[in-house]
């Protein structure tokens, strides 16, 4: 196990994998909409993060449709959304790409969400977790499904002093809307 720093506040990344998205002939990747039960599971993200009490100051969001939407349906469930940023590198980034857009991120935001793709935000998850709660980290690695949340906790002065094995996994659930 890697020490973590204690140096800083408590910061939290909450990382969204985009709802169920629809696989339409003649759309492209990066345009496809939500699929139904995409669109009945992104607003329980929503409720899920009210409920852990992961409402984020800043949310990240990839430009692809899916994501956007997600986001739209997911922030709707809180009373006033954060600030969001659009960023088309978080479309099918790596680790290394989505470190870079996180360490972006002002000091003053203290919990991050980032609304993203596989297998980007799974590696994501497992680069940063040193250790998590309970059999977490086993449930990332065999399974990061659709509008799963990831929620990973760590102490720094700035999002740029985020590395991998800084954090906790504190929890992680996969929101289900009702048909």
């Amino acid at each position: 196990m890697i020490e973590r720093a204690a140096a800083g506040p408590l910061r939290r990344l909450v990382v969204l994998r985009h709802a169920k998205s629809a696989r339409l002939e003649d759309v492209a990747d990066h345009e496809r909409p939500l699929a139904a039960r995409g669109r009945r599971d992104a607003p329980a993200a929503g409720r899920a993060l009210a409920d852990l009490d992961c409402l984020p100051g800043l949310a990240l969001c990839s430009t692809a449709v899916r994501a956007r939407r997600t986001w739209e349906l997911a922030a709707a469930q809180w009373g006033t959304p954060p600030p969001v940023r659009f960023d088309p590198r978080l479309y099918h980034a790596d680790v290394p790409g989505l470190l870079k857009v996180i360490r972006e991120t002002p000091a003053e935001v203290e919990t991050l969400l980032l609304v993203g793709h596989n297998p980007g935000l799974e590696d994501l998850v497992l680069a940063l977790a040193d250790d998590g709660l309970d059999d977490l980290l086993d449930q990332v690695r065999a399974k990061f499904p659709t509008n799963a949340v990831a929620v990973l906790d760590w102490r720094g002065a700035t999002w740029h002093d985020l590395l991998p094995g800084a954090a906790l996994l504190t929890s992680v659930t996969v929101p289900r809307g009702r048909r």
